[in-house]
């Protein structure tokens, strides 16, 4: 197995903007197998590049709508409805808050051997598709809270173990829960 270390809050990849792909080779499709063998061993639905050290714009889904990967993703809101749901990270482990996006997207990027993908998104596809796009921009869901939520996280990561330790990176499975919960363990 290729399972990689998960960065943690604090890692200064994850607050970077991830850089296109523009070589399609072998050093890309294991990039998307270690994501993909990563994301399952902690309980993911999704996992973005910058999440195991790499800044690139792939990231890898599996969720019960669907499984794959999306290099240079874009996406685009299909109406105005929204959804309020559970939203963690692997990247934070144990905080789980209520978070705002949109109910429907159409996703578009690519493949590993560079042909075009596009697909129409809805739920928690849709959530994925936005919360791993954001992490290719350096944005993480604790920005999408609202202002007290946001203050609340921010006090629980301070107080957590890792955090207080300085640990910017883990191995799978080293912290956290068993819970699991759309975006992995303790989410």
């Amino acid at each position: 197995m290729t399972i990689q270390p998960v960065r943690l809050f604090g890692d200064p990849i994850l607050r970077s903007r991830a850089a296109e792909v523009t070589e399609f080779d072998r050093e890309l499709r294991q990039l998307v197998t270690d994501l993909t063998e990563t994301m399952h061993d902690d309980g993911g639905v999704g996992m973005a590049a910058p999440q195991i050290g790499v800044g690139l714009r792939v990231f890898v889904y599996d969720t019960e709508d669907a499984r794959g990967h999306l290099i240079n993703p874009t996406y685009e809101v299909v109406g105005a409805e929204e959804q309020v749901g559970p939203e963690g990270c692997l990247s934070i482990p144990g905080l789980r808050y209520d978070t705002r996006r949109a109910l429907r997207v159409r996703a578009a990027g690519v493949d590993v051997n560079g042909k075009p993908v596009e697909f129409a998104a809805e739920g928690l596809l849709a959530r994925c598709v936005q919360h791993e796009t954001d992490h290719l921009d350096g944005v993480l869901f604790i920005d999408r809270l609202d202002p007290a939520q946001r203050k609340e996280a921010m006090r629980t990561i301070r107080e957590s173990d890792w955090f207080s330790a300085g640990i910017t990176v883990r191995s799978s499975r080293a912290l956290g829960s068993t819970e699991a919960g759309p975006f992995g363990r303790g989410r």
